[in-house]
């Protein structure tokens, strides 16, 4: 494969088109896929990409009839190439945080067992107080949020922490209280003193595997004694399917605070106990990019929350 040069006999450099869609195939190792991802026709994408590969007098995919692989040395300039997508990507925020804070899109992931229960709020105080923004919400698990943070399609998020991750700020908003759901008649029902240690024995209904409420279910359980690898009464893929096994009788669950109101109006089958302190709590957050362009606006934002958030059954973090 020859490459080409541009005047004086200089090498032509890649474009940022062509980074991106080989970035693009390289993450997914799929054309329809990697086209589809980056909002580019397939034949465009694959063009993109030979030339690409033209231009730096290299193979970097290996193709065949059933999948397409990374060469060598696509393995190793795929990395080069998200770090020059990444630093282009950083440019255009500094240059947009410079020219206008708080406008333009705002990619906001939340995990679902924070979304219903925030986002009027968090929505209302954006709406309020910084119009020019344009809020996009993204409900996903803990990883896949993490994932679109890493890699540039969300910029900030609402989630639990501490994540023990490199690379991202931690703005904590707010503690919360867990309590238990339980049946109604439930000898624990109504309860403002139940001790941890009962967790012990309790059935227990938790989120399907995958949420980071049942990893902090799971660690509050065990610190309470309960032994690790207990049976589980039955398991849910969210808090409203959740709390309708608990009024069905199959057992009892953990809900955060700010989740009780909504989820407890659903059936007058349910009661709740509460803990004796200290309660287990959560802690959540505004987590973003270390040395994000937009640091100083997220920053900002972080202080108007836990303002808008105090009327909710929380404790308001310090700064």
């Amino acid at each position: 494969m020859a490459g080409t040069t541009g005047p004086a006999g200089m090498a032509r450099q890649p474009t940022f088109a062509q980074l991106r869609a080989f970035a693009a195939v390289a993450e997914h190792l799929h054309f329809r896929e990697a086209a589809a991802a980056i909002g580019m026709s397939q034949p465009a994408l694959s063009g993109a990409v030979a030339a690409l590969e033209e231009t730096l007098d290299i193979t970097l995919l290996e193709r065949t009839t059933r999948k397409v692989m990374l060469s060598p040395a696509g393995e190793r300039l795929a990395v080069r190439a998200r770090c020059v997508l990444d630093t282009v990507r950083e440019l255009v925020e500094e240059a947009e945080a410079a020219r206008a804070p708080f406008t333009g899109l705002l990619r906001l992931g939340v995990i679902p067992t924070c979304a219903p229960y925030l986002l009027p709020t968090v929505l209302r105080l954006i709406r309020e107080e910084f119009p020019a923004l344009e809020p996009r919400v993204h409900e996903e698990r803990t990883a896949e949020l993490l994932e679109g943070l890493a890699g540039g399609r969300l910029d900030a998020l609402l989630l639990a922490v501490p994540l023990g991750h490199p690379g991202l700020t931690e703005l904590p908003l707010y503690d919360e209280d867990f309590a238990l759901v339980l049946p109604h008649g439930h000898p624990l029902a109504g309860r403002r003193d139940i001790p941890r240690a009962a967790l012990r024995d309790l059935e227990l209904i938790l989120l399907d595997e995958g949420h980071c409420l049942r990893d902090q279910a799971l660690e509050i359980c065990q610190e309470a004694g309960r032994e690790v690898g207990a049976t589980m009464a039955a398991s849910a893929a969210g808090l409203s399917t959740l709390v309708q096994l608990v009024a069905g009788g199959l057992g009892v669950t953990l809900l955060p605070r700010t989740a009780l109101k909504v989820e407890t109006a659903r059936s007058e089958e349910l009661a709740t106990g509460f803990f004796a302190d200290p309660a287990p709590t959560r802690r959540i957050a505004l987590v973003t990019r270390t040395g994000t362009a937009r640091a100083a606006e997220f920053e900002t934002l972080a202080r108007a929350l836990r303002r808008a958030l105090r009327p909710l059954p929380v404790r308001i973090s310090r700064p």
